[in-house]
C-alpha cells in the first residue's frame, strides 16, 4: 500500500511538472518579515490620518481640509471609508482589496494635490510612495498577490 500511494504522489508531480505548472518560489523568512515591516509603516500612517479625520476638532482641521479644496464636513467620511480601506488592507484574506482600494483613494489624492498646484516632491508625489509601501509590503508577504502578478 504504501508503495501505490508513493507511485501515485510521483505520477502527479511529474504529471504537474510535464505540464509546465512550476513549483511555486518560496520566500525567505527575512522577506516576509520587510513586508510585515512595511505594511506596519503603512498602516501606522493610514490609521493615524484616518483617525484624525475622525476625531479631528474644526480648530486643527479646517484650515487644511479648506486649503485642499474640500468641505470640512466631509472629513469625518472621508476617515471612515480610511479605517473601513485599512481595515481590509490589514485582514489577510482581504488585503489585495484593500490595497486596491487605498489605489483608488490615494489617486484622489494625487489628483487633489495636482489640482490646486502643491509641490510635486513633498505633497503630490506622497500618496505614491505611500501606496509602495502598501503594495510593496503585500507582495512581500501574500504569495497570492505574488502568483497574480507573476502570470
Amino acid at each position: 500500500m504504501t508503495t501505490l500511494t508513493a507511485s501515485l504522489l510521483s505520477d502527479r508531480s511529474s504529471l504537474s511538472n510535464a505540464t509546465g505548472a512550476a513549483p511555486a518560489p518560496s520566500y525567505s523568512k527575512k522577506a516576509i518579515w520587510t513586508g510585515r515591516v512595511l505594511t506596519g509603516f503603512a498602516a501606522l500612517f493610514l490609521a493615524f490620518d484616518g483617525i484624525y479625520k475622525l476625531v479631528a476638532s474644526p480648530e486643527a482641521a479646517a484650515a487644511a481640509t479648506v486649503d485642499l479644496g474640500w468641505r470640512f464636513e466631509t472629513l469625518r467620511g472621508l476617515g471612515v471609508l480610511e479605517i473601513v480601506c485599512l481595515a481590509l488592507y490589514l485582514v489577510p484574506r482581504t488585503a489585495p482589496i484593500g490595497a486596491l482600494l487605498w489605489t483608488g483613494y490615494l489617486g484622489g489624492a494625487i489628483a487633489t494635490h495636482l489640482r490646486i498646484g502643491n509641490p510635486w516632491a513633498s505633497h503630490t508625489l506622497f500618496p505614491i510612495y505611500v501606496a509602495v509601501f502598501i503594495w510593496g509590503g503585500l507582495w512581500l508577504r501574500d504569495r497570492r498577490v505574488r502568483a497574480f502578478f507573476a502570470r
